[in-house]
């Protein structure tokens, strides 16, 4: 049937072109971007799968980035504890030197100079030790927890010790003078003290000096910080029998060191330290003589074995670390593997559905002109 106002030749060339273009706009979008899925229409499954797996991947390269920071930042405290392993060693070396007699008590005292220099270092290297403006070895980061995982709970922790501690300053020397028959000195402690703190000192009531230690914890800390007055937070009994109560005053962090009745009208107190963790027991003791050596020896043996304990774990956790990071680097490679075969585009089949769309564009167009021209036979009907 010969009609002209529907020419159905032409709306079949023209859906077909219509279509054609479609597929190949999609297809040019594939070689243009790489990605075979450029939006929900192309693969919804596919779209929703391959966002999961590049989250997935990019955690996964995060959490490689924070094992390599936790590595390093273990590292910076293994470097500071091996320093702080060295003058152990020497502190102990002096100590055996100065239980020999052939040491006068002058040479005794020479010694012990060096000694509690070493000893101040150790609590200044555990009260400076850093890592991003935060100390590491002050007992702040026993219990440290690093990402290392795309999703949570995926983490590490690392124990890196208590070596010591104190943003507390008092200190020197006192010499306490009698008062109504009691020798009486006061201590000022500036700066924070915490739950767990030791306070560490030498009196010279017994000649050669006796080392006292309180914890501060619990009651003692808060009466410390209250300032209460004439609150009695303990006492201290010498060798020779001198005893010397510690009472709070009034005044925050001040602390009265206050002799019996009775007793000797004068004392010194000195060596005032405080600090906590591995250097504890270290800060109470010296080597002025041959018994002192002796005591420390014993200590210091302990200290290294605390280090070296803590170091030991520190190093188990760089190779567990690297490891993990190993892991990591492992998984985010094969997870990326598998999004490139659900999201990225085959070039070579790309290339050939591009090459089939652009033949069937020329032919679909080529049509639609002859269909457009095969009306004009309705005109030979016309003509008489």
């Amino acid at each position: 049937m010969a009609t002209i106002n529907t020419n159905m030749s032409a709306n079949i060339a023209s859906n077909a072109l219509t279509r054609n273009e479609r597929s190949m706009g999609a297809t040019m979008e594939r070689l243009s971007t790489g990605l075979r899925i450029n939006s929900a229409k192309d693969d919804a499954a596919g779209l929703a799968i391959t966002s999961k797996m590049t989250s997935q991947i990019n955690g996964l390269k995060q959490a490689v980035r924070n094992a390599n920071d936790a590595i390093s930042m273990i590292q910076v405290a293994e470097g500071a504890m091996k320093e702080v392993t060295n003058m152990f060693q020497r502190m102990r070396e002096l100590a055996v030197q100065a239980i020999s007699d052939s040491n006068t008590s002058s040479d005794r005292t020479a010694l012990n100079n060096e000694y509690k220099q070493l000893s101040q270092e150790v609590q200044r290297i555990a009260e400076n030790t850093q890592w991003n403006g935060t100390n590491i070895l002050d007992g702040g980061r026993t219990s440290t927890t690093f990402q290392v995982g795309a999703n949570a709970s995926q983490t590490i922790a690392v124990d890196f010790g208590d070596l010591a501690a104190s943003h507390a300053t008092s200190m020197g020397t006192i010499t306490a003078g009698a008062s109504d028959g009691k020798a009486t000195g006061l201590l000022q402690i500036t700066g924070t003290v915490s739950d767990g703190d030791q306070l560490s000192f030498k009196t010279d009531v017994t000649g050669n000096g006796t080392y006292g230690s309180f914890n501060i914890t619990g009651d003692f800390l808060t009466k410390l910080n209250a300032g209460t007055t004439d609150h009695a937070i303990g006492n201290f009994t010498s060798a020779a029998g001198q005893q010397i109560n510690l009472t709070t005053t009034g005044n925050a962090g001040e602390i009265k060191f206050e002799a019996n009745a009775n007793h000797a009208s004068t004392f010194t107190i000195s060596d005032i330290v405080v600090t906590r963790g591995d250097h504890k027991a270290v800060a109470t003791s010296d080597i002025t003589t041959s018994t002192n050596a002796n005591t420390a020896l014993g200590t210091l043996s302990t200290a290294i074995d605390n280090v070296n304990s803590t170091r030991a774990g520190l190093g188990a956790s760089m190779s567990r670390l690297e490891f993990a990071s190993d892991n990591l680097n492992n998984v985010a490679q094969n997870s990326a593997a598998a999004r490139s075969r659900v999201l990225d585009a085959d070039y070579a089949a790309e290339t050939t559905e591009l090459a089939r769309t652009q033949i069937i564009q020329q032919a679909a167009t080529a049509m639609l002109a002859q269909a457009n021209q095969s009306q004009a036979t309705v005109l030979s009907l016309l003509k008489s």
